[in-house]
């Protein structure tokens, strides 16, 4: 996502480079090349006009600090830009009602059925929610059993009446029924088109009318470039809705809609899809987008992603087995699991600071743990608690049952060998304690005992 871009934004900021102070001339010229890059990114002409003459106006007024270079405070404007093009700050769910009530509309294709179970997901596993996920697209063949197994798939309960082609009548049994049963979050999936039709259109403004939902958001395919953002303002113009979520945007995707589609519709992005797991769904930060953007990484995401796998607990016995050097495989397993859960590897990898530039033309397999889960499943119990024991025999056993070799096995052992040490040194905060207890990411240069990169 946005690589292209920011490559283009970091040609543009060399212009700058060795300049002693910002004039017209060198800013016109380096303006020049980010408009040219918004572009190619696929952002709106005049969105990208606007923000380079804001830019500009900026950076001229700006009196350069003798200890700031000029390409310096120009990617500070930008940054600063780009985050408020975006919205500037992260827009909250305004959920009042009793049930609230969240109204999904979008084309088909862009991902809104399953948008809805990832969404009730975060409500449930983020914000203590109850939800029930009510299917109310009536056209699409597949789409009330693919939420009945999206439903099953994440405990969400989906209310449903297959017989009944009054979409409006769902919406609003649904409602009732949470009432009836305690839920307190309705998510009212609704019928796509392939194109923007008038029938459509009719048909989400009664249920919007019915049901009176406390948010309507637009789920609108990233991909999708500048129609995205012309879908957008046709829908808002009829629905009038309260933001967008971005899905695919992990996908081969320019940029062009999350950096336009604020300001033509005067409506904040709330969300982003950013993989196929149901986990794969993020609030939008603006701000941190701006860091990704400019190849800044994004820490804080980073950090509250591992916030979200590792409890207290979890953290307090670990450092206890830590400081009585009992750290073993089983321990290293676990740590593997909780970071398959945060997500995408290369996109987890390119949130930290000058790491995104590092591995963008590499490839990080999502399926590069499973050597080493091999590796660790084909120990004994015993070996997996003790391993020192791992001698060559044992380890000749451990490459046979795992499908690997003797030099894989004995990788993996020097590496968790090099983890207890450096777990053993790390001190500070609680934070840095249970980050050090994480494997290292499979494929990423310079890293010891991982897969090699194919």
């Amino acid at each position: 996502m946005f690589d292209n871009l920011s490559e283009r934004l970091e040609r543009s900021f060399k212009i700058l480079k060795g300049e002693g102070k910002i004039t017209e001339i060198n800013v016109a010229e380096t303006l020049k090349d980010v408009r040219r890059a918004l572009l190619d990114a696929d952002v709106n002409y005049k969105v990208a006009k606007t923000f380079t003459d804001t830019v500009k106006q900026k950076a001229l007024g700006q009196n350069v600090l003798t200890a700031v270079k000029p390409s310096q405070l120009m990617v500070k404007i930008v940054h600063d830009e780009l985050a408020a093009l975006m919205g500037g700050e992260a827009a909250e769910l305004h959920l009042q009602g009793h049930p609230a009530v969240i109204l999904m509309a979008g084309l088909n294709g862009a991902g809104k059925t399953t948008l809805s179970g990832k969404l009730a997901l975060l409500l449930k596993s983020k914000k203590k929610k109850n939800p029930l996920l009510a299917a109310c697209d009536i056209y699409r063949p597949a789409a009330i059993e693919q939420l009945k197994v999206l439903g099953e798939q994440i405990g969400i309960p989906v209310y449903s009446e297959p017989d009944n082609k009054d979409a409006v009548q769902i919406a609003q049994n649904a409602i009732r029924e949470a009432k009836a049963k305690g839920y307190d979050t309705v998510i009212v999936d609704t019928a796509g088109r392939l194109a923007v039709d008038e029938q459509m259109m009719q048909e989400i403004a009664a249920i919007k009318n019915a049901i009176q939902p406390d948010e309507t958001l637009f789920v609108v395919d990233a991909m999708t470039g500048q129609d995205a953002v012309n879908t957008a303002k046709e829908f808002n113009d009829r629905l009038d809705f309260d933001g967008v979520v971005l899905t695919k945007l992990d996908g081969d995707t320019r940029g062009g809609a999350a950096l336009s589609i604020r300001t033509v519709v005067n409506k904040p992005i709330k969300f982003i899809g950013t993989g196929e797991k149901m986990e794969a769904i993020d609030q939008f930060h603006p701000s941190r987008m701006a860091d990704r953007i400019l190849g800044m990484g994004d820490i804080v995401s980073l950090v509250e992603k591992a916030q979200e796998q590792y409890d207290e607990e979890e953290t307090r016995r670990l450092q206890k087995k830590i400081a009585k050097n009992q750290f073993d495989f089983n321990d290293f397993m676990s740590q593997i699991q909780q970071i398959k859960k945060m997500g995408n590897l290369k996109d987890l990898a390119s949130m930290i600071p000058g790491v995104g530039k590092a591995i963008k033309d590499i490839d990080i397999d999502d399926n590069a743990f499973k050597s080493i889960e091999a590796i660790i499943q084909s120990m004994t119990p015993r070996e997996r608690t003790h391993p020192e024991i791992l001698n060559t025999s044992r380890r000749q056993r451990i490459a046979k049952g795992s499908g690997t070799n003797i030099q894989e096995v004995n990788r993996l052992i020097k590496q968790f060998d090099q983890t207890r040490k450096m777990m053993k040194m790390v001190t500070g905060s609680k934070m840095g304690k249970m980050m050090a207890g994480m494997p290292k990411m499979p494929g990423m240069p310079g890293m010891p005992g991982m897969p090699k990169l194919k």
